[in-house]
């Protein structure tokens, strides 16, 4: 009988292929041909089947030795687990050293170097043949070898690369996942290297890995190798793409963040062989992003490409796990890998919510991976000899986290990293354990002693944050299929972006109130005066402040903007095509004064709540330059990112007149009323609104009732006074009057009109009153949904039994 031929080209294979080479391999030949002619492409190479692992093993007689080492093998007992993997790996190492096997992969790596150039390294990559499946990755279950050049060398990274099928994480991993290890099979992809390590390289995902929103490609990257980014060694830089914008021809980043990338790892080519070293990266190369935005956008669409290739293939949604890397040669993007993304994608209809409801001191922060909150004791793991002593329950705190921890990891209660993103190893081990990781905390194994009780908050949005002590968290599940929806519209008030892909699952309308405020004074913290006028800011070390903050940026002014836009912008993306109405700042004076060089800019009141604040700073002298910021920053979200969902708000216009000079003055800055669609909406929160809502009306498309400052103004209470607070009540009986009179006047209009305030929050009967009197939209925060909904499809219910003249009563108000 002739010999089996185990060789197999690339551009040979495709998805079909599964059982002969493995899903990796038949995945890069599925995208060989359907990158063909495209910027981004993928690289060179050829397969071993996997057929050529089990001839080996049968030839050697080594299925009987190690079913008999596998047959009641406990993976909890980490010091059997570890002897009897190895002897597994050394019974596969020994099997597959024949002579034809030896021979045939010397053949393919010869007809390779004719293909593409003799001068040429290669990577030698593991590809099972239950790998990459929709609900299994076996991500970094196997061995890699890089940077291969001779034959000899090929033969032995080969060896050890079908050994690697042992490792001590896939044997846990395939026991977890119910696999039957002999029914597994390992192929092996021999693919041109791409010199990377004098470029850059990462990982892309086409949904965002924290929340599984869908409608974004997250893209992550760092100079270099890529084990740099997938082990969590450097802290990557990252991107966010807006998937149905760019399908519409919308060529831009939607937001952008600077990662440390502290190393690289570089071939060491003096050293010979695949020796590979790490070098620090300079100031300046870390100050810059590593690829540019029009790289972001070509990794962007073929992401999309092959989201959808694969999506039609299994019929159903399918997001993508892409690897990419950079040649520093020809200066190309390539495609290294790409698999079905498997934790994110896999959430069902359930949405936990983990909430603090207490606080501590902070010990430690990084980016935030998990959205959940755990405690638990702190074990600082240095290396592989610490895991022995990791307890049921702890926190595991180490500089970075191996493939072969996932044994010990997945007891942990949580998990904080020194280094590393939100593709690293820890970060795709936590989510798809389902536990908070804290990476990239700097210095959190120097922080955080052993044996230190500590509260993982990943629920705040991107910062995670360690606390000290045990502080009391509270969760909420929804079941978002029996959210039903009623006829009027319940939107969602919003003030942080970092929240905004996880609370867009959620069955609302749309955002009726976007705070800048929030962005302004927790993400930029710049005053939008100092932004515009650095140099009339008198404080040395306020200056120093308003250069650390902009470093990176051409000036103060580029920085505000484009953080603005960043931050306005994720939220009309999250929540797109459905409305999101963005108020302008509505920070009072003392506040604006706490912002980075806000000092100088902003007067002193006594009474701030009624000074120079919403409207009557706009077209103001002392604010002008720094409204228009604001205005560019919006009109660069409708324009450049083509989200034209957004709507602006203005707050607290307190006349007529006041009204025409701000349209006048946004209009001069780009937000002109009607242009390309723009809606302008005006906050209904002072009694003169409601009074003259006729003649708001002529001037703007809708109207959001703010019923804090109304209740405020109408009642004479001020909201901020503790001592008379027993006076603040939205359910006054005058305050419902001019809820009313609001509803009805913009109705009579032609206006629509919502509520944005706390009162339908807070009161349940004060949201069925407004749905009694057929008010448009009601917007509360997202903890608040569920009840609001519930409140309002029962108003509606018993407004539909009710006569007319009883519709003001419904709600028990």
């Amino acid at each position: 009988m002739a010999p089996a031929h185990y060789i197999r080209p690339f551009d040979t294979l495709a998805l079909g292929d599964v059982p002969l080479v493995g899903g990796k391999t038949a995945s890069l030949g599925e995208l060989q041909q359907l990158l063909k002619g495209a910027k981004v492409a993928v690289p060179e190479g050829f397969a071993i089947t996997a057929q050529a692992y089990r001839d080996a093993l049968t030839g050697a007689g080594a299925w009987e030795p190690l079913r008999a080492l596998l047959e009641g093998l406990d993976v909890e007992d980490v010091a059997e687990l570890a002897r009897r993997a190895a002897e597994a790996r050394r019974i596969v190492y020994e099997a597959t050293g024949g002579e034809d096997l030896r021979r045939q992969i010397v053949e393919g790596f010869r007809e390779l170097k004719r293909a593409v150039g003799a001068d040429i390294s290669v990577a030698v990559r593991s590809s099972a043949t239950a790998e990459d499946l929709p609900t299994a990755s076996f991500a970094g279950q196997h061995e890699s070898f890089l940077h291969v050049r001779d034959e000899a060398a090929l033969i032995e990274a080969c060896r050890r690369c079908f050994a690697s099928l042992f490792t001590d994480r896939a044997v846990v991993y395939r026991t977890h996942n119910g696999f039957d290890h002999l029914k597994v099979a390992l192929s092996i992809a021999v693919m041109r290297m791409v010199r990377s390590d004098r470029a850059a390289s990462g990982v892309t995902f086409t949904l965002d890995t924290e929340s599984g929103f869908r409608d974004v490609v997250f893209v992550t990257g760092a100079y270099g190798l890529g084990e740099n980014v997938v082990q969590g060694l450097v802290d990557p830089d990252e991107f966010y793409v807006h998937k149905p914008t760019f399908r519409q021809g919308y060529r831009a980043v939607l937001k952008r963040s600077l990662g440390a990338k502290q190393t690289r790892i570089v071939w060491d080519r003096r050293a010979g062989g695949a020796a590979l070293k790490t070098l620090p990266v300079g100031r300046a190369e870390r100050g810059r992003y590593c690829l540019t935005d029009a790289e972001v956008m070509d990794l962007t669409d073929v992401a999309i490409r092959i989201e959808d290739h694969y999506s039609k293939r299994a019929g159903r949604p399918t997001p993508m796990d892409i690897e990419w890397a950079k040649d520093a040669v020809d200066g190309r993007l390539y495609v290294v890998q790409a698999r079905p993304e498997t934790v994110a994608s896999q959430r069902g209809q359930t949405l936990e919510t983990f909430r603090l409801t207490g606080s501590g001191p902070v010990l430690a922060t990084g980016k935030a991976v998990g959205e959940r909150i755990a405690s638990g004791r702190v074990r600082v793991i240095r290396g592989p000899a610490d895991l022995r002593a990791f307890q049921e329950g702890e926190v595991l705190v180490a500089p970075a986290t191996s493939p072969d921890w996932e044994p010990v990891m997945k007891r942990a209660a949580a998990v904080v990293t020194d280094r590393g993103g939100r593709t690293c190893h820890a970060a795709i081990v936590a989510r798809e354990l389902g536990l908070p990781a804290v990476v990239g905390a700097g210095d959190a194994t120097a922080r955080l002693g052993d044996g230190g009780l500590v509260t993982v908050s990943c629920a705040e949005g991107e910062t995670g944050r360690v606390y000290q002590g045990r502080v009391p968290f509270e969760v909420t599940r929804l079941d978002l299929a029996s959210l039903a929806t009623p006829v009027t519209e319940v939107m969602l008030n919003l003030a942080h972006p970092e929240l905004a892909f996880r609370f867009a699952q959620l069955p609302s309308a749309g955002v009726g109130l976007a705070r800048l405020e929030f962005v302004i004074g927790e993400q930029i913290r710049l005053h939008p005066m100092a932004a515009a006028h650095p140099d009339r800011v008198t404080s040395a070390r306020q200056r120093a402040q308003i250069a650390r903050l902009s470093r990176g940026f051409p000036s103060p002014r580029a920085y505000f903007v484009e953080r603005l836009v960043e931050g306005a912008g994720v939220i009309a993306a999250a929540f797109h095509p459905r409305p999101v109405i963005v108020r302008l700042s509505d920070f009072k004076t003392n506040e604006y004064a706490r912002l980075t060089g806000g000092a100088d800019f902003e007067p002193r009141e006594e009474n701030p709540m009624l000074g120079f604040r919403g409207a009557s700073r706009y077209a103001h002298p002392l604010y002008a330059d720094g409204f228009a910021l604001e205005c560019e920053a919006l009109a660069r979200v409708r324009r450049d990112l083509g989200l034209k969902n957004l709507k602006v708000m203005i707050p607290f216009c307190r006349r007529v007149e006041e009204a025409r000079r701000v349209l006048d003055a946004m209009a001069a800055n780009g937000l002109k009323r009607g242009e390309d669609g723009l809606e302008v909406y005006v906050m209904c929160e002072i009694p003169n609104n409601v009074i003259q809502i006729d003649a708001f009306a002529e001037l703007f498309d809708g109207f959001s009732i703010g019923s804090n400052d109304l209740t405020q103004l109408v009642l004479g209470v001020d909201r901020d006074s503790e001592t008379v607070a027993f006076d603040f009540d939205e359910r006054d009986p005058g305050v419902l009057e001019m809820l009313r009179q609001a509803v009805t006047g913009a109705h009579r209009n032609g206006r629509h009109v919502g509520i944005c305030g706390e009162a339908p929050a807070t009161y349940p009967e004060v949201a069925a009153f407004l749905a009694g009197v057929g008010i448009d939209s009601i917007s509360v925060n997202p903890q608040s949904l569920p009840r609001t909904l519930a409140a309002v499809r029962e108003a509606e219910a018993a407004a539909a039994k009710a006569p007319a003249r009883e519709l003001s009563k419904i709600g028990g108000v």
